[in-house]
């Protein structure tokens, strides 16, 4: 009996011993994959192609990162809603051009893609600390434009997207008018046990069981789960039901946490989504969903509204 009890913990230590093993050597490239298989990293398309406007864009991070951009628009002097958008893990912009052509389309927006450290024609190599640097560094840029309207700043983030995206409205309540979120995971440390099933008794955020006590191995634990109930802006929540990513428990438990603390939360479910392709398996209903969001809560400002804050600030 006791060899046999014995036998038991050293398997069980050695199934954690080589989680932790998987976890030290690999994280970075289970969280962040700037190189599709079988694709090189430079970009397949640009803006160009699609007869998108666009403008390339180079900024520095705060830590001296060079990060390349696009800045696409709807048409030259367009005032609408300008979004700035955060990718998933895998690939790079140019494999979102078709979906941000549609979003332009659709929405009549601005478009401000950002290409992460390490992703792209960036420099650099990705972390949670640097591309956090870097989404503020778009997003600083965005605000000093003088060609669009700064007050209609939206950010949308799909999946680890949505984690920077959140991270970067919570910071943010001045800069960003609304934050999308879609398909976007409660945190790092929540899908290491959805990968490696046996680590969830032992990895997790704080609204998980489990004694977590290998935690402090995640270099990018990305928790929007702590950080989404912060976010002051309105917030909309798309959720493919069908993600076989990202279970859609993830997008419930960020709503409920959410709309905790914010009155201006909404959730909305497609139940043919799935972790890619949410925005076109939604259809008509998806591009209305995001439009009366914007049409409600980032409303363009009447001309006779924008006078009347002029004369206001003259007067004092």
């Amino acid at each position: 009996m006791v060899s046999y009890v014995s036998a038991l913990l050293y398997g069980v230590g050695g199934i954690v011993m080589a989680g932790m093993a998987l976890l030290v050597a690999f994280q970075e490239r289970l969280v962040y994959v700037p190189v599709l298989p079988g694709l090189t990293k430079s970009y397949s398309i640009t803006p160009a192609r699609l007869r998108l406007l666009y403008e390339d864009v180079w900024l520095r991070s705060s830590d001296g990162v060079r990060l390349h951009c696009w800045f696409i628009k709807f048409f030259p002097e367009c005032r609408g809603p300008t979004i700035l958008f955060f990718q998933e893990n895998a690939g790079n912009i140019a494999h979102r051009l078709e979906m941000i052509r549609i979003m332009i389309q659709r929405l009549h927006c601005n478009v401000f893609m950002l290409s992460y450290r390490g992703y792209g024609a960036s420099d650099g190599y990705p972390s949670q600390h640097g591309i956090t640097k870097d989404a503020q560094a778009a997003l600083d840029h965005l605000s000093q434009r003088t060609d669009i309207d700064t007050t209609r700043i939206v950010v949308f983030g799909r999946s680890l997207g949505g984690a920077v995206g959140a991270l970067l409205a919570k910071n943010n309540p001045d800069k960003v008018a609304g934050l999308i979120l879609e398909n976007t995971f409660t945190s790092i440390l929540d899908m290491a046990g959805v990968l490696l099933p046996f680590l969830k008794w032992f990895i997790g955020s704080s609204c998980s069981k489990g004694p977590k006590i290998l935690n402090f191995l995640i270099r990018s634990p990305w928790s929007t789960i702590d950080v989404i109930s912060q976010v002051k802006q309105p917030i909309v929540f798309l959720s493919g039901l069908q993600d076989e990513m990202v279970p859609p428990s993830h997008m419930e438990m960020l709503y409920a946490k959410a709309a905790a603390h914010n009155k201006e939360c909404i959730f909305v479910e497609f139940p043919t989504g799935m972790h890619m392709d949410t925005w076109l398996a939604g259809g008509d209903h998806y591009w209305r969903t995001i439009q009366q969001f914007l049409d409600k809560d980032v409303p363009e400002k009447k001309e006779n509204e924008s006078h009347h804050i002029d004369r206001e600030f003259e007067g004092r």
